[in-house]
């Protein structure tokens, strides 16, 4: 298990690789433009879109991982990156689905645990889901 200052320079390592201007452009993709119902359409995403996809769920798992194998503190770590809940938000109702079709059991593996150790965590992503969908519904009607 990882002292404080180690967990503290590991988020802060991670929280750096979130600036990075490709990574930035893919979260920013994520949340204002990703918006799946179904498994299909996220197979169904466009080159550039599938990768944007890719680097967002993957950079999070990634970032859990270290979690889940104890190089940083759990409770440090949900502190510090509330935007994880957001983005498993998106993806947790396609998951079991998504994993099937793609043939990877392991998609979001680590993500997925560290998001439901949260107490009442499936209570927490519905309701990031339905802010998420009133958000949407407010800049579409804004736009007509």
């Amino acid at each position: 298990m990882s002292t404080p200052y180690e967990s503290a320079q590991l988020i802060l390592k991670i929280f750096e690789m979130r600036r990075e201007p490709v990574l930035r452009e893919a979260r920013a993709w994520f949340v204002r433009e990703f918006h799946p119902t179904s498994a299909e359409e996220v197979l169904a995403l466009p080159a550039d879109d599938n990768r944007k996809f890719r680097m967002v769920t993957g950079y999070w798992d990634m970032a859990c991982s270290l979690v889940t194998h104890g190089a940083i503190d759990r409770q440090m770590f949900l502190d510090a990156n509330g935007e994880l809940f957001g983005t498993f938000s998106k993806v947790q109702p396609l998951l079991a689905d998504l994993r099937e079709r793609l043939k990877v059991p392991t998609l979001m593996t680590h993500t997925e645990q560290v998001v439901m150790s949260v107490p009442d965590a499936e209570a927490r992503l519905e309701a990031i889901r339905n802010r998420l969908k009133a958000i949407t519904a407010q800049h579409a009607a804004a736009k007509s």
